[in-house]
């Protein structure tokens, strides 16, 4: 289902020409209303206008997560207190929080493109949308809700945690979209799996599932597990919150909204363009964002940009799953790791299942130890010492062929491993990285 046929199937040509126009209004609204982006530009030697084409956003500084914190709370805001009607923020894991600030024009462009992105994955008005993002500060919950209810769907606003609820509201009221987080779809298949769900049986056929990064394997285990088509959304608080981009059925990149969100790909190092096809860091800049203008920011998600049209029908740009962060990879022993490469790995192996945690730790004088807690089937933490052995041997030297990098696998008891209702914690580093 296309929800908006005249943006998402646009011409390129003519969304070529839309977003140059827009992009020289944002451009021109930042310049005039948010002063450190004056500060930024006329420091670049740039101007509004010197934006005539596409071609020129390259000439624009970039955003960081450092101009949100040197500005926090609402130093990059374009538009007077009395226009904002709604405040969010990031979850602030990392700093002090995003914030961000939305007109009432923000508030509608963030519900059409939360429209599309939930009839990317067949929702009408006769389904039952169980929302289980967290609602309040942080922009999944009503970001979702808000999109759902211009569909017409049922929503049920059940919010993260009370696990035991979810799966009672999930049987009582027939819920056929579940929205939540990836690691949470799992933990809500595994517990309500022991509790006598079945799944199969339950009329839920869809999830859309963000927030945090994941490989085609937890989908694949997600889908198997639940009974449903597992759909990647992706967003930032920075742009709008859920809702810069979204899967479609075909399951084949995630479309991004392009009237309104601009995306380019960077080298992390050098800064320079890469072409699409190439991985690199994902820059976006805002096209029609009132109260939060934000220009080429530096998201630090690593992925590929694909110009070809989908089969859905839909002509905009697709990325592909993130495969990690320029900021967050562990370097080890001078060598990239991501999170997401240990997962792939990991999921290939019988007898594992999907939650682990990635622990790296350096003595006084050593060089870098990094280990995998994995955590096993039952039948398989049952089998005797000398197999368990056998199995941790055989895990150390996929992952350690696969990085490069010599690891050690751990195996631990089902269920060691803490479970999370909200984004999965996977790695604990124990180096002190400012020695």
């Amino acid at each position: 289902m296309i929800w908006n046929q005249a943006a998402e199937c646009m011409d390129r040509s003519d969304l070529a020409r839309l977003q140059g126009y827009r992009l020289y209004r944002t451009v021109k609204h930042a310049y005039q209303n948010v002063p450190a982006y004056r500060a930024k530009m006329d420091q670049a030697g740039v101007s509004p206008d010197d934006i005539r084409s596409l071609d020129d956003l390259v000439r624009l500084p970039f955003t960081t997560k450092d101009d949100f914190r040197e500005h926090y709370p609402c130093g990059l805001f374009a538009v007077p207190m009395d226009q904002i009607v709604r405040i969010h923020a990031s979850t602030g894991t990392t700093g002090k929080p995003t914030i961000a600030g939305y007109t009432r024009n923000d508030i509608e462009v963030w519900t059409e493109v939360m429209a599309r992105t939930l009839a990317a994955g067949g929702t009408v008005s006769s389904d039952v949308v169980q929302n289980s993002y967290g609602y309040g500060l942080f922009t999944g919950g009503l970001g979702v809700h808000y999109g759902a209810e211009k569909i017409g769907a049922t929503v049920i606003p059940t919010s993260g945690g009370n696990t035991a609820r979810q799966l009672q509201v999930m049987q009582d009221f027939d819920s056929t979209v579940i929205c939540c987080t990836p690691s949470y779809a799992l933990y809500l298949a595994e517990t309500g799996t022991e509790a006598g769900v079945d799944f199969e049986r339950l009329p839920l056929r869809v999830g859309l599932l963000g927030a945090e990064p994941w490989t085609k394997s937890m989908r694949d285990e997600i889908e198997q597990k639940m009974h449903i088509a597992a759909l990647d959304i992706y967003g930032l608080t920075e742009m709008i919150g859920p809702g810069v981009s979204y899967e479609c059925l075909e399951k084949c990149g995630a479309h991004i909204n392009e009237d309104h969100f601009l995306a380019e790909l960077i080298d992390p190092e050098t800064q320079e363009r890469i072409p699409y096809g190439g991985a690199g860091e994902l820059v976006f800049t805002t096209l029609t964002k009132e109260a939060l203008p934000v220009v080429r920011y530096r998201t630090r998600d690593i992925c590929v940009l694909m110009e070809e049209p989908c089969v859905c029908g839909r002509t905009t740009m697709r990325m592909a799953r993130i495969t990690g962060r320029s900021d967050d990879m562990l370097i080890i022993r001078g060598i990239n790791v991501f999170p997401s490469q240990i997962e792939a790995v990991l999921m290939g192996i019988d007898g594992v299942s999907p939650h682990y945690q990635i622990v790296v730790d350096r003595e006084k004088g050593k060089l870098d130890e990094l280990e995998v807690w994995v955590e096993v089937s039952p039948e398989v933490f049952s089998d005797e010492i000398r197999q368990l052995e056998a199995q941790e041997q055989r895990i150390t030297s996929v992952i350690s062929n696969a990085l490069g990098l010599k690891a050690r696998a751990k195996l631990v008891e089902p269920k060691t491993i803490a479970r999370s209702e909200g984004k999965a914690k996977r790695v604990i580093d124990r180096r002190d990285l400012g020695q």
